[in-house]
């Protein structure tokens, strides 16, 4: 790095809106008008829009819709459509899985048929995303590491959601549900710490070399936490370990 800029900008520079690269041909356009959002620039870039779908990214924002739309009205059902019970509870609130008897058939809606055609929509939802980030950087000639980091947490989801009960014959064996403080907390009790350490240890390394350095977990809240303290000129350390990532 050249220079180190803090991710809490003090000071907004107003620009003319960039309307973003140009498009290959055939390709459809950019929808919307570019706004600017004070909150938004203080940790970045004021400029919202315009914004690129297309078919794929309509289709997955569709089914994604449909997924919070059917986990909402199961969260809303189990309290009695009670608005007060719903935001006190709604941590804890998920769409249950299919009981033991049912193996891996079909079950009713009300005893984990819910589940399945929310899980069924999201997991959809996460796959057409994903091609349409690949397709977006590949025509864009930029690089797919944000594609494949997707990639991974992609992974763990189905294998908590999908790969491990199906592997068990049981769907009463996945998470509840991905929105829930208690989808992950039982799953190294239930199937061992072995299976989780396996499973992390294999989404973990490609999204260390993948994601953006401001994206880690572990070390930039620290920096910026101490950045008054001058903490911050770690920063330049951060960068992509591009002989990783070949």
């Amino acid at each position: 790095m050249a220079e180190y800029q803090n991710i809490f900008n003090t000071v907004q520079v107003r620009t003319e809106p960039h309307h973003g690269v140009e498009l290959p041909k055939g390709e459809l356009s950019r929808q919307g008008k570019p706004v600017f959002v004070w909150l938004l620039g203080k940790i970045g870039d004021a400029q919202f829009g315009p914004i690129h779908l297309g078919v794929a990214g309509t289709v997955s924002a569709v089914c994604f819709v449909m997924a919070l739309l059917i986990i909402g009205m199961n969260f809303s059902a189990s309290v009695h459509y009670n608005p007060i019970e719903f935001i006190r509870l709604f941590p804890w609130l998920a769409p249950e899985p299919p009981a033991p008897h049912y193996v891996i058939l079909a079950p009713p809606m009300n005893e984990g048929g819910w589940w399945q055609m929310a899980g069924f929509f999201l997991t959809m939802s996460l796959l057409i995303w994903w091609w349409h980030v690949y397709n977006r950087a590949r025509a864009l000639g930029l690089g797919t590491h944000m594609a494949w980091a997707f990639a991974s947490a992609i992974f763990l989801f189905l294998t908590l959601g999908f790969i491990r009960p199906l592997l068990l014959g049981n769907w009463s064996e996945a998470v509840p549900s991905v929105f829930s403080l208690t989808s992950t907390g039982p799953l190294p009790t239930r199937c061992g710490t072995a299976t989780c350490t396996t499973t992390r240890t294999t989404c973990f390394p490609l999204r260390t070399c993948t994601a953006p350095p401001s994206c880690s977990r572990c070390t930039a809240p620290p920096l910026l936490a101490v950045s008054h303290l001058g903490g911050d000129r770690e920063v330049e350390q951060m960068h992509e370990p591009r002989h990783l990532c070949q």
